[in-house]
């Protein structure tokens, strides 16, 4: 298989979002995880606190995290919905607290108060696992000059495992994606805003999340694509490891296969292993 090449997109904006700007580079951004709630799946409670969360997103930036992804709701599988007073009251200080320091902040949320008040607070990015269909939401993106990501889901998180369905998970996944960016540029949001996440576990059974893998490199045709595979129940059932504390090497070969299959940006829990696993293939490589 040919080497990995991130083909550099057209000439941003004078006004371009850090984000924008390096996605030209021709490796995978590294998008470090910070998860400030009490219930996500790996690292739920873990940076509760304000101050625990800081000094995680100081660590993942030290370990050469290009983004951090700021979280206030778990959207793991059986997960409840929050209230978007809760949600800011856990992710404002921390992005007040970061936001300064070089490195660009998105914001997982799908609630479209919490978009606003994290915009103006500072966040490069809006991450959402509802691509931006609340009521609102893409409303809050138009005449920003945040990137976005939009990401596919069957159902939601409180119900999206139980009985996931597809005839063609490729060709449905890559279907409401387009439509999604379609929606986003007709209310005015340049495309080169933009990226797509499959959303590998929302929805999809392992063999769904195998076909769509496959389909990396059809999907990196639409946009440029964020990829999320780090520490899933996935890899467990891949790699037989039940506790998601022992998936750190499935995790991470599984981001250096997605990394050769296109994608723009791999979302981690692992910051320093995965950029040690990216540095010596691009070594040995010549060219990732």
């Amino acid at each position: 298989m040919a080497p990995f090449r991130f083909q550099a997109m057209s000439p941003a904006p004078e006004r371009a979002n850090p984000i924008i700007a390096a996605l030209a580079l021709r490796r995978p951004l590294l998008m470090g995880i910070v998860n400030a709630t009490p219930d996500s799946f790996y690292d739920g409670g873990r940076h509760g606190s304000a101050d625990e969360a800081i000094a995680h997103a100081y660590r993942l930036i030290d370990e050469g995290a290009d983004i951090i992804d700021l979280g206030g709701e778990s959207t793991r599988p059986g997960a409840a919905p929050v209230a978007a007073e809760e949600e800011l009251r856990r992710i404002l200080p921390v992005l007040e607290a970061v936001r300064g320091v070089g490195v660009p902040v998105s914001v997982d949320t799908r609630q479209p108060e919490v978009m606003r008040a994290a915009l103006a607070a500072g966040a490069a990015m809006i991450n959402d696992v509802n691509a931006l269909r609340a009521p609102g939401a893409i409303d809050e993106l138009v005449g920003t000059d945040a990137s976005i990501c939009l990401m596919h889901m069957q159902g939601e998180p409180r119900t999206m495992q139980s009985a996931p369905r597809y005839a063609d998970v490729a060709g449905e996944v890559t279907a409401f994606l387009k439509a999604r960016i379609e929606a986003c540029t007709a209310a005015g949001i340049d495309r080169r805003r933009i990226v797509i996440d499959p959303g590998f576990g929302f929805g999809k059974r392992l063999q769904d999340n195998l076909d769509l893998a496959r389909a990396l490199p059809s999907l990196a045709a639409l946009a440029p694509v964020l990829v999320g595979f780090s520490r899933k129940a996935m890899i467990g059932a891949l790699t037989g490891r039940a506790a998601a504390e022992d998936r750190l090497v499935g995790s991470v070969a599984a981001a250096l296969w997605a990394a050769r299959q296109g994608a723009a940006i791999l979302r981690v829990h692992d910051v320093a292993a995965t950029r040690d696993a990216l540095a010596v293939w691009r070594q040995l490589d010549g060219d990732l």
